[in-house]
This record gives C-alpha cells, structure tokens and sequence, in this order.
C-alpha cells in the first residue's frame, strides 16, 4: 500500500494516539462524513439510545445500495446544515462514545480483512492512518495496536462484523443485483433486529428451523444472540448453506 499516511502495522507494533478536548482538532473528524454503519453498529447505538430498531433507522440513518455489492447500506443521516456534521457529536464531544460505531472505535486504524478461498481461513492486517489535519498522534500514551484493540473494546465488534463479512463474499460469488425479496431479507436481518425478533417469536418465522432450542431462547432476549442468528437465517436464506 503506497501512501505515506497509509501505514501498515502487526499486532505489536507501538503508536501514540490521543482524541480529547486537549487535541486541537477535536471534533474535526465528525463532520464532512460518510459514516456507513454496521448491523453491530446499530445494535448497540439503538441499546444505547434505548429505542427500537426501526425509530433509530428512521430517525438517524439513510439506506443506500452499494455499488459494487448491489447490497443495502445503511449510513448515518448527517446535518447538512453544519458541515454534515454526525447526528450525535457535540461541543463536548461525543454523545454515544460507549457505543460509538467500529469505524470510530478503531481510528487512527483500519482493519483490512481477507478470507482464503481454498482454506477458508481469514487473515488481517491493520492499517494507520495518519491524516495530515490529526493532531491525535502528538497525544496519549505508546500502546500496540493489540493493547489498542483491546482498550477500545473492538474485540467483538471485529468478531460480529466479520459474520456479515462472509455474507459479503457469498454475494461477491454472484454476478447481478439482489431481487427485491433478498434485499427485504437482509435489510431485515442485519439492521431491522427488533422486526426480526418478531418474525421468530410472534409470527413463527423459524418454526421448521434447526437451530438450538437454549440458542433460541437466549436470542430472545440477547441481542448478540439474536444478530448471529439473524445472519445465520440470512446465509441459509439467501445461499441455501
């Protein structure tokens, strides 16, 4: 990857990276964005927010298609009046920080993941960023980006997102846009969570299913359990595996 802002680090290696009031470009990164959200994402910003799936979609976000996936995408519905500034950044800073998305979690670094196709076997690397406008880098303490991973609580964001991840590359394997059932299917399963849950409980959605009884009676009420369900459901569904 050539790019000198673009730097390529292993799990031990050491950077220094602070975001606070104490940085001068504090709140810089939370406008001018194109914030796409994960199905984990939304999971916890609407626990968060203690609303339901379909109000926080409704009231925070956009859907899009993807242009190269032909999948829905969901983004957050920045303020056009300032700046395209995130729906819930403030003066003080971020009003969702515990449940802030992955993207955010992980800056100054990306992930880059990819999957073998003979073996299956997923590999990552992670990337820093170093925008020329941070001034992060001049800040906080020296850590790995293995202790930053965990500091930051990625940990299971990484894990979550690399299930839709596989859905991804199934999708890739086909040429063509989804139909119009399949687009309903996935929006469903990965962002709608709550819709979903009533489809399994109130309306008997999975009753020939094959799933677990104690797995079923734990995404009942478990969120997580219940998004690793729904992308389970959503594989079977859309690739008959």
């Amino acid at each position: 990857m050539e790019n000198e802002n673009m730097i390529p680090l292993s799990p031990n290696d050491i950077f220094r990276f602070s975001c606070s009031k104490d940085v001068p470009c504090f709140n810089e990164c939370c406008r001018d964005l194109n914030q796409f959200l994960t199905p984990y994402d939304i999971l916890r910003l609407k626990n968060g927010l203690g609303i339901s799936s379909d109000v926080f979609l409704e009231r925070y976000t956009r859907q899009h298609t993807g242009p190269e996936t032909g999948l829905p995408v969901v983004t957050f519905k920045m303020d056009e009046a300032s700046e395209l500034k995130c729906p819930f950044v403030a003066a003080e800073g971020c009003g969702v920080y515990e449940d802030r998305p992955s993207s955010c979690r992980t800056y100054p670094l990306f992930r880059v993941v990819s999957r073998s196709r003979e073996t299956g076997k997923m590999t990552e690397q992670h990337i820093m960023l170093k925008e020329p406008h941070c001034k992060g880098f001049e800040h906080g303490e020296l850590r790995s980006v293995r202790q930053w991973i965990k500091d930051q609580g990625i940990g299971i964001y990484n894990e979550m997102n690399d299930l839709l991840m596989e859905i991804i590359a199934m999708k890739n394997r086909i040429p063509g846009p989804m139909d119009i059932k399949s687009r309903h299917a996935f929006h469903l399963a990965c962002y709608d969570l709550d819709a979903f849950r009533k489809q399994i409980f109130e309306k008997g959605m999975l009753k020939d299913s094959d799933a677990a009884p104690d797995f079923l009676e734990k995404a009942e009420t478990d969120d997580t359990a219940l998004l690793k369900l729904s992308l389970e459901w959503l594989k079977r569904s859309l690739f008959s595996v």
